[in-house]
């Protein structure tokens, strides 16, 4: 993609980046418990890690 927009003309782009972002509404005990499931599920459904990189964030938030 970057070398696609340098041939528009668009000079000076050093890094392109295109991905996908998800918010997941979570029910755990722990911090520690959130992220271990968090990272199981993005391993086993939410990303392709051969392929893709993930990373999240946690915080607390009262429905």
């Amino acid at each position: 993609m970057e070398n696609s927009l340098q041939a528009l003309g668009f000079a000076g782009v050093k890094g392109v980046r295109v991905g996908k972002y998800l918010e997941l509404f979570l029910e755990a005990e722990t911090r520690e418990e959130a992220a271990a499931r968090l990272k199981d599920m993005a391993e086993r459904l939410l990303s392709n890690p051969v392929i893709e990189d993930y990373n999240y964030s946690l915080q607390e938030v009262k429905l």
